[in-house]
């Protein structure tokens, strides 16, 4: 039991803390951390960088009444444990127990569940805006971003669009040097010359301060001082950017001293309008190995903690998709010197670390820009080159718009690997790949594919740079099995028949054929004859295999890692629909229309009736409906 947390109710709490006590509770924070990561994997470096900010914003702040918005929400670990959730801390990450980014259900100090990065600054602009329109100006908003978050386009609209309501936000820019991976890109630039401005931490606020009070009348001497002001203001700090937006900048400061962290938000809490603090923290901050490898600690996985050392556990199995998705991107890049990949602050995440080692000049990580790295991979399609934009399904969101403009309706042969497509498993919600099968089928011109297995996934990549068409590649976060037996080639729009059925056919669309397959295969032993299909492709969909399919089996099942609103199953109905087929023997199993919380894959997909028992559930169902549409059909 932690002495000062397993007493903390409510985050007000550390309002009657002293600087020893508080010290004392960032050591109790990070030990909680340290042993959360013995139990499972979690977002872990970024958490030890933010302990002391947080304890300082919890202790000047009242956030039972101001607003308080993290950015990215993955670093919300050390702000639960202080808002009452440290006797439920050990749930974090499981089935039913706390999430692992901000729940507005868990507690009224998580406002948004930030689990995608740069909407911080424009929500608090709009809390602030409508708490002032409400007669309650005296909250405080207050968005704490990363810098790895930062460059998102959305940030600039926000800065842009507070500079010019001159409302009382606080953007606190947690500076830590890091996205997952390092940052890259200009900003990342311009931050480090921020941060080397020491001169400027001292004496800034007061500088500005008696210069502020100097008069602009208008005559030559003034004109002088206002050039004066401007000069003093860039010598002193490289800030001039925010303050040109409208913003106060202050900084940068010590992120990891909660002395200097609280004398400085005391003093933003009473300053008017828009106000930039720059904080400069450690990842991985207060665990050596944590912040000696920062993009391996950011969700390292479960490790032992041997004398300062960390032990990963150890784990085994068969290749992960990302993995093999990584490998043929790497061969084929080998192959085609015309052949790019783009990724949005994931290399780590997609293992592009080869790819990038061995292609420097062919691998362009744009930073959380994901609607910016679309654009250049049409850009870069435009002349000839074979994009891969190599993107987490969720995070592609972002982009829809050129996805659409700049890929689709240009129909330039730009390709979307979209990992984590499906059930992300702990991520929960926010990271679910659940809806691009829905959002990328629907525009024309685009050939959407999904592996049933490691064959399909090793071959999909190069039938997919074989197209002269924008093409888009979905696989789960999960390791990858190999089907049994003799394998079909891949050709445009066809579906692989693994087995034909008597009594029924199961039409599965990416790796849970694996799951069908198994299903099959236990309700032959009860003397059920289900046959199984590898779609393969989601677009342009098989229609020769569905009019046969209708024609000769009792029903049809689909089955989808995805929204059923939309998804593959909707795509089946349409196009029986356009036959003129029996729709009544079709069924879909997918993921239903309301957002699916946090749990492992596997419990997950039991839970949503796609394991194997949930298939034969479907399977027997759809056997005792249509043998009594039979016996009513003989009996009238």
């Amino acid at each position: 039991m932690h002495q000062l947390l397993s007493k903390i109710e409510s985050a007000h709490d550390l309002h009657k803390m002293s600087v020893g006590e508080l010290t004392t509770l960032a050591a109790e924070i990070r030990d909680v951390l340290c042993n959360l990561l013995s139990t499972r994997t979690a977002h872990f470096a970024s958490n030890l960088g933010v302990v002391e900010l947080t304890l300082a914003l919890h202790s000047v702040f009242d956030f039972r009444r101001d607003r308080l918005i993290w950015d990215t929400g993955h670093q919300i670990y050390p702000h639960k444990l202080v808002t009452g959730r440290y006797h439920e801390f050990s749930t974090i990450r499981t089935k039913g127990g706390l999430m692992g980014y901000p729940n507005p259900h868990e507690s009224d100090y998580d406002l948004f569940m930030t689990g995608h990065a740069g909407s911080s600054v424009s929500t608090v602009v709009g809390l602030k805006s409508g708490d002032d329109l409400r007669g309650e100006g005296d909250r405080r908003a207050v968005a704490v971003i990363g810098d790895g978050a930062f460059p998102s386009g959305i940030v600039f609209e926000a800065l842009n669009n507070a500079g010019g309501l001159k409302s009382d936000t606080l953007v606190i820019l947690n500076d830590n040097k890091m996205s997952i991976c390092p940052r890259v890109g200009g900003m990342a630039s311009y931050m480090d010359r921020l941060r080397t401005t020491p001169f400027y931490a001292g004496l800034k606020s007061e500088v500005v301060k008696a210069l502020n009070k100097v008069p602009l009348l208008g005559d030559p001497v003034e004109r002088f001082l206002a050039q004066m002001k401007e000069a003093v203001k860039a010598g002193l700090h490289g800030g001039m950017m925010f303050e040109d937006l409208g913003f106060r900048y202050l900084g940068p400061i010590d992120g990891h001293n909660i002395v200097v962290l609280k004398k400085y938000l005391q003093m933003v809490k009473d300053l008017k309008g828009p106000i930039l603090l720059h904080v400069v923290t450690e990842k991985g901050h207060g665990y050596q190995p944590a912040a000696a490898d920062p993009v391996f600690f950011h969700t390292p996985p479960a490790f032992e903690d041997d004398h300062g050392c960390a032990v990963p556990k150890k784990s085994g199995g068969s290749p992960a998709y990302t993995n093999l998705i990584s490998e043929a991107i790497g061969n084929a890049m080998r192959r085609d010197s015309r052949v790019t990949v783009l990724t949005a602050a994931m290399c780590q995440g997609n293992k592009l670390e080869k790819v990038r080692e061995e292609f420097p000049t062919r691998f362009f990580d744009t930073g959380i820009c994901e609607s910016h790295a679309v654009a250049f991979a049409g850009g870069q399609a435009k002349t000839g080159m074979r994009p891969i934009v190599d993107i987490y399904s969720t995070f592609l969101q972002r982009s829809y718009d050129q996805i659409f403009q700049e890929v689709a309706l240009q129909n330039l042969p730009v390709m979307f690997t979209l990992d984590r497509a499906g059930l992300t498993g702990p991520d929960g919600p926010t990271h679910h790949g659940s809806y691009d099968i829905a959002y990328m089928r629907v525009f024309p011109n685009i050939v959407c594919m999904a592996p049933g297995d490691t064959y399909d996934a090793q071959r999909m990549i190069d039938f997919a740079l074989s197209l002269d068409a924008p093409t888009s590649v979905r696989y789960p976060k999960a390791n990858a099995e190999t089907l049994p037996g003799e394998r079909s080639p891949i050709e445009l729009g066809r579906s692989e028949v693994l087995r034909w059925g008597r009594d029924g056919l199961i039409l599965a669309c990416g790796t849970l054929v694996t799951e069908c397959v198994r299903a099959a295969d236990r309700m032959r032993q009860d003397g059920l004859d289900i046959g199984v299909v590898n779609a393969r492709f989601i677009k342009p969909m098989d229609r020769e295999l569905l009019e046969r399919a209708l024609r000769e089996c009792p029903f049809l099942i689909t089955v989808e890692e995805g929204c059923l609103m939309g998804g593959f199953g909707s795509a089946v109905l349409e196009a029986a629909s356009d036959l003129g087929l029996d729709c009544s023997r079709i069924k879909r199993l997918g993921i239903p229309d309301r957002f699916v919380e946090h749990a492992e894959r596997a419990e997950l997909l039991a839970d949503l009736g796609l394991d194997q028992l949930g298939i034969i559930s479907a399977c027997r169902a759809m056997t005792e409906r249509c043998q009594s549409s039979s016996s009513m059909q003989a009996n009238s």
